[in-house]
């Protein structure tokens, strides 16, 4: 529990949400997981969240462009399509093929760092994407793995209706007419389209895309649309509730794992 929630210190300030699961691997090859593994795991769980979150930001689209909201319900739809497809291939693909890192990503590498360590780090990625594949491989075919990828997914989906419903409580503040199933709506294509990389954590992008939403917006928005609008100190509230505060949470209990990694090894050096 406590490198899940420390690592999305690293998530949750990065743009389109990616970091931590890079810390979660290493925490699990350190505990003597192989790398493979390790990918697997962490690669299931990307893919519940994004099923579970472009699943809900599309129907949150398609009911936006229902309603006459043109401009946020297209965003909404093609963000969701892109990071749905590209999640998806990769999960095809590894299932099927033995994916390797691309030459110009391996090129790229060696630019910047030594050969000897350049090599290290191309061949243990390599290998760790090679292990993956055949966990794809092997895993794709047992219902087991169907089982607990499922759990994940019911598991997600109650972290996406309790976004939700903090967006439906504070929305109690100016009287909003949203109920639970638009508030997770409303948050769920919010949280999409924080991921696009433009920002860190999609601070800014997140909450405009939540008042675009909530606001049934149709055409490019003025600053004057925004600030004048009843929903923003919300909107406002609501991520400071749902992102500012847990990511001192989240600092904490990296910092905790970090320290305790520290004196740990500290310790091992010394009774050697």
């Amino acid at each position: 529990m406590s490198i899940r929630v420390g690592s999305e210190f690293v998530t949750n300030t990065t743009p389109s949400y990616v970091g931590g699961e890079i810390i979660r691997i290493a925490w699990l090859t350190r505990k003597n997981v192989p790398a493979g593994i390790a990918a697997w795991i962490a690669t299931m769980e990307i893919i519940a969240d994004v099923f579970v979150g472009t699943t809900l930001a599309l129907i949150a689209g398609i009911i936006a462009l229902y309603h006459g909201a043109t401009l946020i319900g297209l965003i909404t739809i093609l963000v969701s399509v892109l990071v749905l497809g590209f999640w998806l291939l990769v999960v095809i693909f590894s299932a099927k093929y033995n994916i390797q890192l691309p030459n110009f990503v391996t090129k790229l590498i060696k630019r910047f760092l030594s050969t000897e360590r350049s090599d290290k780090i191309i061949n243990y990625t390599n290998s760790a994407i090679g292990d993956l594949c055949t966990m794809s491989k092997e895993n794709f075919n047992s219902s087991k793995t169907f089982k607990i990828f499922f759990v994940g997914i019911f598991l997600t989906f109650l972290a996406f209706v309790c976004h939700g419903a903090s967006f439906l409580i504070l929305g109690e503040l100016v009287e909003s007419n949203l109920g639970l199933f638009d508030s997770i709506l409303a948050t769920a294509a919010s949280t999409q389209l924080g991921s696009l990389p433009i920002t860190v954590g999609g601070s800014g992008i997140t909450e405009l895309g939540l008042w675009a939403y909530v606001s049934g917006l149709n055409h490019i928005p003025s600053l004057n649309d925004v600030l004048g609008d009843s929903h923003l100190k919300v909107i406002i509230s609501w991520r400071i509730a749902s992102y500012h505060i847990p990511l001192i949470i989240m600092w904490i209990f990296l910092m905790r794992i970090t320290v305790d990694k520290g004196i740990t090894s500290k310790k091992r050096k010394l009774s050697e």
